[in-house]
Formats: structure tokens, C-alpha cells, sequence
């Protein structure tokens, strides 16, 4: 699980840049920066200074070649990033002069870092616990300023806290569990009914408070895969170009200009979504188009939003009909675009079909109605609630399950509570409990769980 070795790797994208560097973490970090390093002005190795950067030359010991001109700084154990011996040489930002650093570094006894290594060992040394150190991979692809609140959120332990505050309680019925057992024989009443039934309530709203979170979480970690549908001519390239605010996609007044998918990362408000606008939905002749239509039904299955598009000035036909009955059991909104001219659809009717599902009407000519799509977008992800830095979002799946699991073991013991089971075994359902939510922090995680997570983060993090 741990290795001893002092481990390096280059720590910034490969490419041309300006800086790029190379990290060192381990008990040789500073005997292998001493070997390669050289002062601009020979300043004596013994005298580093933590924190403090050096300007010197990267040269081979025994050619003495000059690799790079280089700041280079060194970091004292505990406080680093790895809780380790760290040091980081900042090297020009081309990939000969970073491989040839690391080339060097590990010809001088380092070993070649895994994959998330230096976040693994900042794990397994205390610095961070599995969610934060999880999140890490979450703030370098964060896609939007909010998604980077929640990643940040959840690096500085706001998850980890919730889950510690569910376990406490937990560990408090335990406790009492545990007295009532060892007492079985003596008249005490430091537990009854009432209380276990009590704090496991409060134990089952935490678990459920956290849940509701997941679907908002996994949206602003992953993006929400939007397909923009409807009949050929309702406005979809037009409305991609609105949202985007730039002429992404050809518009014509020539039914079935659109012929393949287009797919644009977009940000809403802060909501990352990967829109797809596809072909218009009609029968038609042309091979191509027929391709694009198909490709635009298989959107329409996968997708986690759809916007269905309907032109206000033109009658709806069986297929438009059939389009809202099927969204009805989908997250969906209905936009009807055109509404700058004489309207010829049945509003109430179009109403009475989609239900509670969202209806906004605009006319992209006039460049009206954006903002109450936006607004629905917002309302939808957040479920009405709007965003807060200080709530705490479940965005891994992993985290999910783990809580997901540990609820049920909580329902378990109170049904077993409930009906006036042994207390031993209301016991290891809620110790079940109690180890799903240690899978997320990390304090009831397997090795080869350890194993994978790690495995998904890129080399140098």
C-alpha cells in the first residue's frame, strides 16, 4: 500500500508553457535535488532555507551538462503537501528540458511516481482524509466557477464533516447499545425505546439530507448532457448560438440544414452543460439526414435534459404529440420559439399533456425568453433551493453508494428496534451503518478500493 521510496514525477501538463515542474517527495528529496542542483552563486547545500526558492542550474553529476537554469525549492517535512520531505524544481516548461530533470532525478535514486501518489500518501499520512483527497481530481476539472465551489467545499472537509457528524451520532447509540447489553441483568434506564427511535431519526434525516444532494452534485461535478430536439425549422441551431452567444451552429431558413449532432460545453449560471443539437426530427429522403434523425432518437434516450422544441407559428402534428407524451416521464422543458409571430399551437392542450413540466415561451429573433430558460435550468438543477457554498454536495457516485448502503443499514436497525429484536442485533446493523459512511472518509476503505480510486488521477498529482 505504501511505498518507501523517494518518489518523483513532472507535476504540470506535458507541452510548451513557460514553467513546468518537477516533484520529489520522500526521505531522499533533498539528497536528490543536492546531487543535480548548483546555486548561481555556489551557495552552500547545507544552508536551504524551507519555502524559500533558489536560482541555480540543473546539472548532470557526472558530465556536469547543463540541464535547464531552474528555481528550485525545498519543503520541510510534516508541512508539505505529502507530509513528507518535498521538493519542486521549476523548470522552462518544454517537455525535453522536464523529462530530462526527471531523467536525472531518478537516475539519482528516486522511483518513477504512480498514478495520484503524492495525493495517496498525503491520504495515508493524515493530511487529508479520501473524500478531500478525492476532491483533488474534482478542482482540476472543475468546468465552472461553481463546480469549483463545490470541489473546494468538499476539500476543505465540508462532506467530511457531515459524514463525521452522522457517524457521531451513530457511535452515541452504539455507546448506549453496548451499556444496555453489558447490564442486561441490573435495573438501569439510560437507554429506552424512545431514545434509540429518537437519535436514529435524526441519524435517518442527515443520511436523507445528504442524498437529496447527489443528483445537483453529479450535475455540477459531470455536466448535464442536454439534447436540444424537436421538428426541422422550430430554432435548435438557434437557440445552441443564443445560449453559446456566438455562431456555433449554420442557420438557414432550408429545412434540415442541421445534419449530424453538434456538441458544445456550455455554462449556464454556472451549471456545466454539454449540449447537443441535433437533427430535425421528419421524414425524409435524403440518406444523411436520415443518419442525423436516427442519431437525434438515440439523444433523446440518453440524454439527461431535454429541451424539446416547438414552433409556435405552425400547427403541431402526431409527431410533435408523440414527442410530449414521451417526455412526460423525462427531465425535460418545453420551449416554444417563434412566438414574435401569429401563434397557431394549442397552449392549454400542449399543457394538459406535459403535466408540471416546464413551458417557456421565446422568440430568439427578438432575443426574448433566455432568461426564464435559465431560470428554469437553475431551478431544476437546484430543485428550487438555490446553491449554497456552505452545503455540502455528494458528486462521486462512490460517496453515493457508501451512503446509500449505510442508510439501509440504518433503516434495518430500526426496524429492528421496532420490532423489539435483541440488541445485539440492532448493534451490527448500525455498526454497518456506521462503516459505509467510514468508506467515505476513508476509515473503513479497502486496499484494492484505495487501489482504483487513486489509479483514475493523473501521474505527478
Amino acid at each position: 500500500m505504501y511505498r518507501e521510496e523517494t518518489i518523483a514525477a513532472i507535476s504540470t501538463p506535458l507541452g510548451e508553457g513557460g514553467i513546468g515542474i518537477v516533484k520529489i517527495s520522500g526521505e531522499r528529496a533533498l539528497e536528490i535535488l543536492n546531487k543535480m542542483f548548483v546555486t548561481k552563486n555556489h551557495h552552500p547545500k547545507a544552508s536551504w532555507e524551507p519555502r524559500k526558492m533558489f536560482y541555480g542550474f540543473i546539472l548532470n553529476p557526472q558530465s556536469r551538462e547543463m540541464i535547464d537554469e531552474v528555481l528550485a525549492v525545498y519543503m520541510k517535512a510534516p508541512n508539505t503537501y505529502t507530509k513528507e520531505e518535498l521538493v519542486e524544481i521549476h523548470c522552462h516548461g518544454g517537455m525535453v528540458p522536464l523529462r530530462k530533470t526527471l531523467q536525472l532525478a531518478l537516475e539519482q535514486g528516486a522511483a518513477l511516481a504512480e498514478k495520484g501518489e503524492f495525493t495517496k500518501r498525503a491520504f495515508l499520512n493524515g493530511r487529508l482524509d479520501l473524500s478531500q483527497a478525492e476532491a483533488v481530481m474534482d478542482l482540476i476539472s472543475a468546468k465552472t466557477d461553481i463546480s469549483h465551489e463545490v470541489a473546494l467545499g468538499q476539500f476543505e472537509g465540508l462532506l467530511s464533516q457531515e459524514v463525521q457528524g452522522i457517524q457521531g451520532i451513530i457511535k452515541d447509540m452504539l455507546a448506549h447499545i453496548e451499556v444496555s447489553i453489558d447490564f442486561s441483568e441490573e435495573d438501569i434506564d439510560e437507554v429506552t425505546m424512545e431514545q434509540l427511535l429518537s437519535k436514529s431519526q435524526e441519524a435517518r434525516k442527515s443520511f436523507q439530507r445528504l442524498l437529496q444532494s447527489a443528483k445537483t452534485g453529479k450535475i455540477l461535478r459531470e455536466g448535464l448532457v442536454t439534447g436540444i430536439l424537436g421538428k426541422t425549422n422550430v430554432g435548435k441551431s438557434s437557440l445552441l448560438n443564443a445560449l453559446l452567444r456566438e455562431n456555433r451552429a449554420i442557420v438557414t431558413d432550408i429545412p434540415g440544414t442541421t445534419r449530424d449532432v453538434i456538441e458544445e460545453q456550455l455554462n449556464v449560471r454556472g451549471i456545466p452543460l454539454k449540449i447537443l443539437d441535433t437533427a430535425g426530427i421528419r421524414e425524409t429522403e435524403d440518406a444523411v439526414e436520415k443518419i442525423g434523425v436516427q442519431r437525434s432518437r438515440e439523444i433523446f434516450q440518453q440524454a439527461d435534459l431535454v429541451i424539446f422544441m416547438i414552433d409556435a407559428s405552425r400547427k403541431l402534428d402526431q409527431d410533435d404529440y408523440d414527442f410530449l407524451h414521451l417526455i412526460k416521464d423525462r427531465r425535460a422543458l418545453v420551449v416554444v420559439n417563434k412566438t414574435d409571430l401569429e401563434e397557431a399551437i394549442d397552449l392549454p392542450g400542449i399543457k394538459d399533456i406535459i403535466g408540471d413540466k416546464k413551458l417557456i415561451r421565446i422568440s430568439l429573433l427578438n432575443n426574448k425568453g433566455l432568461e426564464a430558460l435559465e431560470d428554469a435550468l437553475e431551478e431544476m438543477v437546484y430543485e428550487g433551493e438555490g446553491f449554497s457554498k456552505e452545503q455540502p454536495f455528494i458528486t462521486n457516485t462512490r460517496h453515493q453508494q457508501a451512503i446509500s448502503q449505510g442508510l439501509q443499514s440504518l433503516e434495518d436497525g430500526i426496524k429492528a428496534l421496532e420490532n423489539q429484536m435483541p440488541l445485539d442485533f440492532v448493534e451490527v446493523d448500525f455498526k454497518n451503518a456506521w462503516k459505509s459512511l467510514g468508506e467515505v472518509t476513508g476509515d473503513t476503505v479497502s486496499e484494492d478500493i484505495l487501489d482504483h480510486i487513486f489509479e483514475n488521477f493523473c501521474i505527478g498529482k
